[in-house]
């Protein structure tokens, strides 16, 4: 599929060739393939363990941080999906009547609860977000170290793109 904007849009294509502007086009395209990928793996993750995103983002994120020894609060559960106290409440509470959490007592504050992932959701979890995870490894193996540079930039610059200036400042 080939896509040539008109001269008028505001798409820098000064100093390439048809056929580099053709490339690049399919770069963005290529881009645009895997997220739809992704995200339709994402969703199937979702359905089959019965979750919805901020579900997932949670348990991704207690996963994360039991693996580096890290102690898990509901308070950095609603710091890391970005949710008020009361919404991590019914998301604890929701996730714990799944069978998906279990509230364990902190080692050193009696007044708060930790999170800790059932060994069934982890063991779901590493089955299907596991698996993806090692796909993706293995296709960035699978290149040079070069190109896997040029990825880089190449992402590190789209990340820079799509980020409103000053955002990255207050982050």
């Amino acid at each position: 599929m080939q896509y040539f904007p008109r001269e008028s849009d505001l798409v820098d294509r000064s100093g390439l060739s048809p056929q580099e502007i053709e490339q690049c086009y399919r770069v963005l395209e290529a881009l645009r393939g895997w997220q739809v990928a992704s995200r339709a793996l994402a969703e199937a993750s979702k359905r089959y363990m019965k979750l919805n995103e901020s579900d997932m983002h949670a348990i991704r994120m207690i996963i994360r941080a039991t693996e580096q020894g890290a102690i898990v609060t509901p308070k950095d559960v609603a710091h890391e999906v970005g949710i008020s106290s009361a919404s991590t409440t019914k998301l604890v509470d929701r996730l714990v009547a799944a069978g998906h959490l279990v509230r364990v007592p902190h080692p050193h504050d009696r007044r708060t609860a930790c999170l800790q992932v059932t060994e069934s959701t982890r063991l779901s979890a590493h089955d299907t977000i596991g698996r993806q995870h090692a796909r993706r490894f293995a296709a960035a193996a699978a290149i040079d170290a070069d190109e896997r540079e040029a990825v880089i930039r190449f992402l590190e610059a789209l990340t820079e793109a799509d980020t409103p200036q000053g955002e990255l400042a207050s982050s």
